[in-house]
């Protein structure tokens, strides 16, 4: 098709081909609008992690097999999660054994990624309490208090034990 391009208005190019599509600026979903990349690479990985922080209390949902965890998260990295806590199934059985006073120590678990399904903050959900909650108003403990005491011995920076 030689001399198309002699029918634009304003082209100088003699026996050029016109272009057929446009090429996008930002990404090959021509419906949605994606910010350009600078604005994206300002986002800090942390920030996008901050809720799920140690010391958070969370639910954690693993499959194969399909089990439910609640605790408070030691470690979160690219490889899985860290957390001290107990089976979702324990959780009543639990706050018994507080409230009665006997010795209890949380599970230190690592779950790899690939079995992570889902991690939620325990919150409350509308007028429902969150587990935390309810486990504060059967015991008088803070699960946070009752969780941190995991057995692993933290150090300050300086490498000593706190006191």
């Amino acid at each position: 098709m030689p001399g198309a391009a002699s029918h634009i208005p304003g082209s100088s190019l003699r026996g050029a081909l016109t272009p057929v599509a446009k090429l996008l600026q930002h990404g090959d979903n021509r419906c949605v609008d994606k910010p350009p990349l600078t604005s994206q690479s300002q986002a800090t990985p942390s920030s996008a992690r901050a809720p799920f922080l140690p010391g958070a209390v969370v639910i954690v949902t693993l499959c194969n097999p399909r089990e439910k965890f609640w605790g408070m998260i030691l470690a979160l990295a690219p490889e899985g999660l860290s957390l001290s806590g107990i089976e979702l199934a324990s959780f009543e059985d639990l706050a018994v054994m507080v409230k009665d006073g006997e010795p209890f120590s949380p599970a230190v678990v690592f779950f790899p990624m690939h079995r992570i399904e889902r991690v939620e903050l325990d919150l409350p959900d509308g007028s429902l309490p969150s587990l935390s909650q309810r486990f504060f108003a059967k015991t008088g403990l803070q699960p946070s208090d009752l969780l941190a005491q995991s057995g692993i011995h933290q150090t300050t920076s300086s490498g000593e034990e706190p006191a």
